[in-house]
């Protein structure tokens, strides 16, 4: 861990911080990792095409097909959102 200084009080603090502890200075954005972002865009992708599906429901028997795309999506967030939630940037947890 080395120590930096910071841009507005130039208080020597941890290369590793997120912002200042004295001035409260943004110093670097917190960053997914990996498995993170393959978790985010997959959340992304899932719900763009469930939303392409719901549209797509509308026609002939749209009560059975509409109800099976919503049931679809809500279980299908379900497992993912709580995925996202685990792989979010440290500095969030």
């Amino acid at each position: 861990m080395t120590l930096i200084s910071c841009k507005e009080c130039k208080t020597e603090i941890s290369d590793q911080a997120y912002n200042c502890p004295k001035c409260g200075v943004f110093l670097r954005k917190p960053k997914r990792t990996r498995f993170g972002k393959i978790i985010k865009y997959t959340f992304i992708g899932f719900n763009l095409l469930m939303l392409f599906n719901f549209v797509l429901a509308f026609g002939g028997n749209a009560i059975i097909k509409l109800t099976a795309a919503v049931v679809f999506w809500v279980l299908g967030d379900l497992i993912l959102v709580p995925m996202i939630y685990i792989t979010r940037p440290e500095k969030y947890k």
